[in-house]
């Protein structure tokens, strides 16, 4: 059985150029920052192809330009999610 993998993003247009790993995790740590997204009300995405690509970039390193549009269409899910009457 493969296990969960889970990667946090921030992405602040007035401090970052790209989008920034702030937290990634396999097994319990994965888990745990689902979690905590949750808690805190951060909506949660699962895209396994992306998640496959962000687990290798580095804690507080930007995305790379290669994935620039996937985590876009990700941002834009957000923004509509968070805008959305309840």
């Amino acid at each position: 059985m493969e296990r969960k993998k889970a990667v946090a993003l921030r992405y602040d247009p007035e401090k970052d150029r790209a989008p920034v790993v702030v937290a990634k995790g396999k097994g319990d740590l994965a888990e745990r920052i689902v979690e905590i997204a949750k808690r805190e009300g951060i909506p949660v995405v699962e895209d396994r192809e992306l998640i496959e690509a962000l687990i290798r970039i580095e804690v507080f390193e930007e995305i790379p330009s290669t994935l620039y549009e996937a985590v876009a269409k990700v941002l834009v899910f957000i923004r509509n999610v968070r805008s959305s009457p309840l």
